[in-house]
């Protein structure tokens, strides 16, 4: 691989902002794949953990930023493999639920664990220090991003709300 050197700062950030991403998810995927995971799935069990209203395919397409068509094929892989289980629109529902079934608990469980361990081992090189200023610095990029996007960051809501 080659180590590219370009002029441009705002350009030379997002070759290493990009090739920094896609370096950290290949670890990943490669350290899940042992566990019979993808980060995909692992994401979507992820976003259901604990989350508080009913689960929705465009609910987990939007926290993703995945497109609906893709969550759908997802979704119907992870259901055939006994994760998931998609509750129809009922009367009184107006949309399908997708819950986590015990098998997708567990897998989840196993998951975050090896995603704990990628993380711990990748993330250790930095001081706490540097995390914090990374983390203002990304907060800033997502910002911007979404405003292109025109999403607006929420906080999650409530259990309340349901």
């Amino acid at each position: 691989m080659y180590d590219y050197q370009i002029p441009d700062a705002a350009g030379m950030t997002w070759v290493l902002f990009s090739q920094t991403w896609r370096a950290m998810y290949k670890v990943e995927e490669r350290r899940l794949a042992k566990a019979g995971l993808t980060p995909e799935k692992l994401d979507v069990l992820w976003v259901s953990m604990d989350y508080p209203i009913p689960l929705t395919p465009a609910e987990i397409s939007r926290s993703l930023f995945r497109e609906s068509q893709t969550i759908a094929a997802l979704l119907s892989r992870m259901e055939r493999e006994g994760l998931v289980t998609r509750v129809p629109k009922r009367k009184g529902k107006p949309f399908t639920e997708v819950k986590i079934t015990d098998k997708g608990e567990e897998t989840r469980v196993a998951g975050l664990e090896v995603a704990n361990d990628v993380v711990a081992d990748i993330m250790s090189c930095l001081s706490p220090e540097e995390h914090r200023h990374l983390q203002e610095m990304l907060r800033k990029l997502r910002q911007k991003a979404l405003e292109h996007l025109r999403i607006e960051l929420l906080p999650l809501p409530s259990a309340a709300s349901c």
